[in-house]
């Protein structure tokens, strides 16, 4: 099988009229996500465990098997016994990292090829892919196919490495263009990363950060927080089907229908779960203000949502926070009201790992905890 000869960008084969209805729908149901988006007093407390469950789904098309749950817990400081586990979990925190790092760059200066090597440099650090041209693009042939198959054998192979970096300089050209709709755009930029692979790892994930990163720069949302993987996961079949498609004339339009069908209906889903988690949120402050009669209730409920599942001694040592044996009072009152789960117990030096299960169980989309 010889190696793809993608097209450079613009494309101007791509047939507009067959996707402004589906196109309309999605830039609708964008803005109304981003309309509560902007609305949301603190996204950043508020939407943490999205970003996480984020993490979560990307780092699951590409095979890991972690959960949401586990990965809180872990960071809460719960023992992971699996190796691979670890690893996977590992991943999903190096995900977020990467998000968080390029929302800062992006403050200052413009979306750039140095950003996307520094960002999989975070991604694959302390992980597996870790020795393969962690924060270079690739200078050796790669493709795409079951695991361990032959070049032979493999569903799409990738453009040859000595094209990468013109393809890319391309790419990033194409990127602060300006097209007729960013939607249709943003289809292009993630599909045509896809298919030139710049990278020997990490290439679907790196290409699922660019998505928010996009929307965000071109100020179609007001934080780069758009969380497709949902959809995708849902769709995995058809999503490396509509990618694999593209190596074959006419079906550009294809892929950007999908992908506009996802940005609609995922933007519809994160709308609905943002504003159960703020009614939860209100909900909670009543409680917890009614249940403690505590001046420090506000910044515990904080704590909660931006940590659904953690150890008791966090918060012991917060800065927002009261004497320890107050927090222990504190926290017991919401065990006892049954806000909080116990996960482990504490025991000596070890302490008790608690869960927010409401919140929790949201983000999982059934009860877990």
């Amino acid at each position: 099988m010889e190696p793809f000869t993608a097209d450079k960008l613009l494309l101007r084969s791509v047939e507009w009229k067959t996707l402004i209805p589906i196109l309309g729908k999605a830039n609708r149901a964008l803005a109304n996500y981003n309309g509560i988006l902007y609305a949301l007093p603190n996204p950043a407390v508020l939407l943490s465990p999205l970003t996480t469950q984020e993490a979560v789904l990307s780092s699951r098309i590409e095979g890991t098997q972690a959960t949401f749950g586990e990965v809180l817990k872990y960071e809460a400081g719960g023992e992971i016994v699996e190796e691979r586990k670890r690893h996977d979990i590992q991943e999903i925190i190096n995900y977020r990292k990467a998000l968080r790092k390029a929302e800062i760059v992006l403050k200052d200066k413009p979306f750039h090829l140095n950003l996307l090597l520094i960002l999989h440099d975070i991604l694959l650090d302390s992980v597996r892919g870790r020795d393969k041209q962690r924060g270079h693009f690739r200078k050796i042939q790669n493709w795409i196919g079951k695991p361990g198959c032959k070049i032979e054998e493999a569903d799409f192979v990738t453009p040859e490495p000595l094209q990468v970096l013109d393809l890319m300089d391309n790419w990033e050209k194409y990127y602060h263009a300006e097209e007729a709709d960013p939607l249709v755009q943003l289809a292009i930029v993630h599909a045509q990363f896809e298919i030139i692979h710049p990278f020997l790892d990490g290439n679907g994930r790196i290409g699922r950060i660019i998505i928010p990163l996009f929307l965000y720069e071109r100020e179609v949302l007001t934080k780069p927080m758009f969380y497709i993987s949902s959809y995708l996961e849902k769709h995995r079949d058809e999503y490396i089907e509509r990618l694999r498609d593209l190596q074959n004339p006419g079906n550009w339009e294809k892929w950007i229908a999908f992908f506009l069908r996802a940005v609609k209906e995922q933007s519809e889903e994160n709308t609905k779960i943002v504003r159960q988690i703020l009614k939860l949120y209100e909900q909670m402050k009543e409680r917890i203000i009614t249940l403690t009669h505590s001046q420090y209730a506000v910044p515990l409920l904080d704590h909660l949502f931006k940590h659904p599942i953690f150890a008791s001694s966090a918060l012991t040592i917060h800065k927002a926070m009261p004497s320890a044996p107050m927090v222990m009072t504190l926290l017991k009152k919401l065990k006892d009201d049954g806000i909080l789960k116990i996960l482990r117990e504490g025991s000596g030096r070890r302490p008790q790992i608690l869960a927010f299960t409401e919140l929790v169980n949201l983000c999982e989309g059934k009860k877990v905890v």
